[in-house]
């Protein structure tokens, strides 16, 4: 296994695109992409933007098959790993609102934890919620006498039906995401992102902000369900 390449095999743009379908089907068309390493610093995973183009496509008609409609809300529990961003992408695929939550921060909070999902699933409503395994025991108990919706682990949401459907075509002005304050001064809102907001925000950050070059390389470790994590790091 090898990292991806820091040779841009496409002309440099500063997300000066539609949506962030258009984004990715662009980024698809060269040899970049993302390296997730575990705490011992060592390469576990390689996704590069044409296979995650490929995964947010089938995961796009797997969340479809589920009878979800445009505009539905699908809470996804916002771990930084390749199955978040590929429920993201597929979410965008498929005309459906990610709504990144985060995880629990530290042992012993499971009670309180549960307690804060729960709020959170009552004010997004999501038709669907998508986790690693890991966290579906505190989505079940999140989760309880609620309006039914599809709980979905990762195994859960790759062995579903890709019916060979087409997709929406995405609107600048479609929502792209919702994502919730930090909630350090009260319970946490959720701020709606269009996709042409979400558009401006990252062609400011990587044009004018960080300033961004060809052949540049960017490490985080911010979590995905952190506006830096997200949108300063993930989708710049």
């Amino acid at each position: 296994m090898s990292e991806t390449s820091s040779v841009h095999s496409l002309p440099m743009r500063y997300a000066d695109f539609p949506t962030l379908v258009d984004a990715l089907d662009y980024a698809a068309l060269g040899n970049t992409g993302m390296n997730f390493y575990d705490r011992r610093n060592q390469l576990v995973t390689v996704l590069d933007y044409r296979t995650l183009q490929q995964k947010a496509i089938a995961g796009a008609r797997r969340l479809l098959s589920l009878k979800l409609k445009k505009g539905d809300r699908v809470a996804l529990i916002a771990e930084t790993s390749p199955g978040f961003v590929e429920a993201f992408f597929a979410c965008q695929y498929a005309g459906l609102v990610a709504v990144p939550l985060a995880i629990p921060m530290g042992v012993g909070q499971r009670d309180s934890y549960t307690a804060k999902l729960k709020g959170l699933i009552a004010s997004c409503n999501p038709a669907a919620i998508v986790s690693s395994e890991e966290w579906t025991p505190l989505i079940a108990s999140a989760t309880e006498n609620t309006s039914a919706m599809h709980i979905l682990s990762d195994a859960d949401f790759n062995a579903l039906p890709e019916p060979e459907i087409a997709l929406p075509a995405p609107s600048p002005d479609d929502i792209a995401y919702l994502q919730y304050t930090s909630g350090s001064t009260r319970f946490p809102r959720g701020v709606i992102i269009t996709q042409r907001a979400a558009m401006a925000n990252l062609n400011a950050i990587s044009r004018d902000g960080i300033k961004l070059r060809a052949g540049d390389r960017c490490v985080s470790w911010l979590p995905f369900y952190h506006d830096m994590g997200l949108v300063g790091f993930l989708l710049t």
